[in-house]
């Protein structure tokens, strides 16, 4: 498919990592709308250097998706990825990641949705 949008995922990496691989395996489909920019943090607190590598990687993408686990309202990486993509004025949504688990929103990540093919292709088809 072409024209495909630009997804950069943030997820709280020490709990949510199966959701960012399903999410990517998603992107594989075919017909997907959107193809994945992947910034995945593998420590648990970010340094300079990987903020400005976050940036860049934000600053390429259509639109950042906050997969919503039980704690990623409180994971420091991605408050620090919602923050920079509001201020390169990315569009930020969350897709909840487990329908059977509480969470809470994480703070200016944009609007809630369940996450469903139909959703996604909703939210970043062309």
């Amino acid at each position: 498919m072409t024209n495909r949008k630009k997804v950069y995922i943030c997820f709280d990496y020490d709990q949510d990592k199966a959701l960012k691989d399903l999410l990517v395996g998603q992107s594989c489909n075919k017909g997907s709308p959107f193809e994945i920019i992947d910034g995945s943090l593998h420590e648990a607190a970010p340094d300079k250097e990987w903020a400005e590598k976050a940036r860049t990687r934000i600053k390429l993408a259509d639109t950042v998706i906050v997969l919503l686990g039980h704690s990623t309202y409180r994971a420091p990486g991605v408050l620090k990825e919602v923050k920079i993509a509001r201020e390169l004025g990315k569009k930020v949504i969350q897709l909840v990641g487990y329908k059977d688990h509480k969470y809470t929103r994480v703070p200016q990540a944009g609007v809630l949705y369940c996450w469903t093919w139909d959703n996604l292709v909703k939210i970043l088809g062309t």
